[in-house]
């Protein structure tokens, strides 16, 4: 896999209510960008999140799994969840990590517990959020009572950026409230066409309410605004992604991941207006037994955390990392602080489901996996020997 700078790297938790769909989206998201050729599915047990012959049996995923794909010019790392309460650690360590949590819903059972479990965990780590209303194809699907839920439970930064096309068996496309375009999946992929006539009213009055939510956040905006000046689809994006970085906006999309429909757009939508990992300039770790704040520097020191050890039966354990500062090469030799010992990060890779992929190095921002870390553990940072 190309090494892609910090700027050009989206680190995204999918999280959300067992059963919104989640493993089904990152299906689709790898599916959509060209890195499988078919689309897998949970209840066959070969999608490539849900990889654990547990979770083959049971139906659901019992630990949290990386899916990267490269998307327009950028690599996306998709951390797919479990939703279950039984593994909230999982979600947490995603979320930690993650410089957006996508939170799928079901347009059918709305906001359960579990997107409120994750939400408060987003909330306290501050992360910025954006909400993927999932399954609008299904019977009993509604976006309008879905969206009335999100706003009822999450306030008013919730943010419509699309209206579905079509309802129930009869959806088969999404309004762009940024454009004023519509886009239709009639023939598999997506095809630019004109707002449809029924929809037009509703999606002219959501795009003028959206105007002037983002418009109230920009004083030059707003005046030129005010003066009848109407910001255009790019600046409106700028302005918007601004607010999902300061985590006071939360934009709304949807779809239906098995179709798929409009998880391309998803796609899009995370590179445009979701932050790289730049968002974060300092972070606070544990180190030597104590908490440190550090500078997060794209030439500084290679510094890596370690969020998820998995145990591999072929190759032994697994430690999946953030690297929070420099950059990370095969065979580099690292120090933990909290066992006092050097570990050799000898094959470098990145994750997909269980398979691994060799990359020459891994920057700040982005996340891999190394084998056979002897003396580290979840939670741990490694860095030079002299920091």
């Amino acid at each position: 896999m190309k090494v892609y700078p910090p700027e050009k790297i989206r680190n995204v938790a999918l999280v959300g209510h067992s059963g919104a769909g989640k493993t089904t989206l990152a299906e689709a998201l790898l599916y959509r960008a060209g890195t499988i050729s078919r689309l897998g599915r949970v209840e066959d047990g070969n999608t490539v999140t849900d990889f654990d012959p547990e979770e083959h049996e049971r139906g659901h995923s019992l630990s949290l799994a990386l899916a990267p794909i490269e998307w327009n010019g950028y690599k996306i790392n998709v951390i797919d969840t479990p939703g279950f309460a039984d593994f909230v650690a999982d979600v947490y360590a995603a979320i930690h990590v993650a410089d957006l949590a996508v939170f799928v819903v079901s347009a059918v059972d709305g906001v359960e517990v579990g997107t409120e479990r994750a939400w408060r965990i987003a909330e306290e780590l501050g992360v910025p959020r954006m909400i993927f209303i999932n399954k609008l194809d299904k019977e009993e699907a509604s976006f309008d009572r879905t969206l009335d839920s999100l706003q009822e439970r999450f306030g008013a930064g919730i943010a419509p950026i699309e209206l579905p096309i079509g309802e129930k068996a009869a959806f088969h496309g999404v309004a762009d409230l940024f454009t004023d375009k519509a886009y239709v999946y009639d023939s598999g992929s997506a095809k630019e066409v004109e707002i449809p006539e029924e929809l037009e009213a509703r999606e002219h009055e959501v795009h003028d309410n959206l105007v002037e939510g983002i418009v109230v956040a920009d004083d030059d905006l707003l005046e030129r605004y005010l003066e009848g000046d109407v910001p255009d689809a790019h600046e409106l994006e700028k302005t918007m992604a601004r607010g999902v970085a300061e985590a006071s906006v939360f934009p709304v999309v949807c779809g239906s991941a098995t179709g798929p429909i409009a998880v391309d757009r998803l796609a899009d939508f995370i590179v445009e207006i979701g932050p790289s990992p730049l968002r974060r300039t300092t972070m606070t770790v544990t180190a030597g037994g104590s908490e440190v704040e550090i500078d997060l520097k794209a030439d500084g020191d290679p510094l890596v955390q370690v969020f998820k050890t998995i145990a591999d039966p072929y190759v032994g354990q697994i430690s999946l990392f953030r690297v929070l500062s420099g950059k990370v090469m095969p065979e580099q030799s690292l120090h933990n602080q909290r066992s006092n010992k050097d570990e050799k990060m000898s094959k470098v890779a990145s994750m997909v489901g269980k398979e691994s992929v060799l990359v020459d190095s891994l920057p700040l921002g982005d996340i891999g996996a190394v084998a056979k870390l002897n003396d580290t553990g979840t939670g741990d940072t490694l860095s030079v020997k002299s920091q």
